[in-house]
C-alpha cells in the first residue's frame, strides 16, 4: 500500500523531485501512450536502486523496472504500483547512466542509452558497437533481451554483466554465462536486474566508425517509420520466416484501429499516427496475430511488453 509515510521514506533515498505521484507514463514510453503510475521513482546510484526496491518490497508494493520505454505498451489506465527507472532526469548526475572507457574496455551503467554508449565508443575510436547506435533503448534492457540490429548483437560485445538479485545481492557474470540467444538471456527466466556491463571493442578508424553509424542510420530512415511513435519491431522473427512479410502477405499493410496502424513503410512496425490509445494499439496487435495465424499458420510472438490497466 502506498502511504504518505512510504513516500516520505523514499524521498530520504532519492531527491523529492525524483519521487513523483501519479506521473503520466505516456512521456516515458515510445508509443506515447499510458496513464499514470501510482509512484514514479528515478534512481541515480546502485545504492538508491537497492534501497528503493527493498523498501517497496517491504511495503508490499508492486514494482516495474522501466528503461527507456522503447519496447513497451502501457495501458490507458496506468499502473497500480511503483515504476522505478535508472534513466535519470535531464541534467542530473547519475552513476547508473555513466559511460567509462579503459583501453578497449567500455563500462556503462544500465540506464545509459545505447546511443550515448555508441557515441562514446566513436569518440574513442573503438569499433564494434556501431550496430547499436540506432537502437532506442538503454543498456539494461538491451542486455536482458540481447538486442541487435544489422548483423550485430549485444552478445558479440558484452564481456561481463553486474546483476542485482533482490534478496540475494549482486553477482557478476561473464558474457558467455549470460545464456544469450535470439532476443533472450538468462534474465528472461531469472528475477535479476542489470546494474551495468563491461564491453570489449576493437581499435578502429574514427572516420570509418562515423561512416558506418551514418550508413546504418540512413538504412533505418529509408526502411523504418521513424517519423511515428512506435516500439520498433512489434513481433519477434518467427523461425524460418520474417514477421513483416507474413503481415504483408496477409494483406495487413496499412490496417488500422483508430490511429493505431500497421506501417505502410514496414509491416513489422505498429505505429501511433498521433492519437491512438493503448487499447487501440493492443487491439491492432492482437488482430494482426489472429489474422496472420489464420493466413499462414504462424503464431507471431510479441516483442512488445503489455503493462498496466487497459
Amino acid at each position: 500500500m502506498i502511504t504518505s509515510g512510504l513516500v516520505s521514506e523514499l524521498i530520504k533515498i532519492a531527491a523529492p523531485e525524483r519521487v513523483l505521484r501519479d506521473e503520466l507514463l505516456s512521456g516515458h514510453c515510445s508509443f506515447r501512450t499510458g496513464g499514470p503510475a501510482d509512484l514514479f521513482i528515478q534512481v541515480c546510484t546502485e545504492e538508491e536502486l537497492v534501497r528503493t526496491l527493498e523498501l517497496l518490497e517491504a511495503s508490499d508494493v508492486e514494482v516495474f523496472l522501466l528503461g527507456r520505454g522503447t519496447n513497451l505498451l502501457i495501458g490507458d489506465g496506468g499502473y497500480r504500483g511503483a515504476v522505478v527507472t535508472m534513466c535519470a532526469p535531464s541534467g542530473a548526475e547519475s552513476d547508473l547512466c555513466d559511460v567509462r572507457i579503459d583501453g578497449c574496455r567500455l563500462r556503462a551503467g544500465a540506464g545509459a542509452s545505447l546511443l550515448k554508449i555508441a557515441m562514446a565508443a566513436r569518440d574513442a575510436s573503438l569499433a564494434g558497437f556501431e550496430f547499436a547506435a540506432g537502437i532506442p533503448g538503454s543498456l539494461g534492457g538491451a542486455v536482458m533481451m540481447n538486442a541487435g540490429a544489422y548483423g550485430g548483437e549485444m552478445k558479440d560485445v558484452v564481456k561481463s554483466v553486474r546483476i542485482y538479485y533482490p534478496g540475494s545481492g549482486i553477482r557478476e557474470f561473464a558474457g558467455d554465462e549470460m545464456e544469450f540467444g535470439y532476443r533472450t538471456s538468462r534474465l528472461k527466466r531469472e528475477n535479476g536486474i542489470v546494474l551495468g556491463a563491461e564491453m570489449e571493442l576493437e581499435p578502429g578508424d574514427r572516420q570509418k566508425i562515423v561512416d558506418k553509424i551514418t550508413e546504418l542510420a540512413q538504412k533505418r530512415m529509408d526502411k523504418q517509420p521513424l517519423e511515428y511513435a512506435s516500439a520498433g519491431s512489434t513481433f519477434k522473427r518467427p523461425e524460418g520466416y520474417y514477421a513483416g512479410k507474413l503481415i504483408q502477405d496477409a494483406g495487413l499493410m496499412g490496417f488500422s484501429v483508430g490511429d493505431a496502424q500497421v506501417s505502410e513503410k514496414h509491416a513489422g512496425f505498429v505505429i501511433n499516427r498521433g492519437n491512438a490509445s493503448a487499447a487501440q494499439i493492443r487491439q491492432l496487435i492482437e488482430e494482426v496475430q489472429r489474422i496472420v495465424l489464420e493466413d499462414s499458420g504462424v503464431q507471431l510472438e510479441r516483442e512488445v511488453i503489455f503493462l498496466g490497466e487497459f
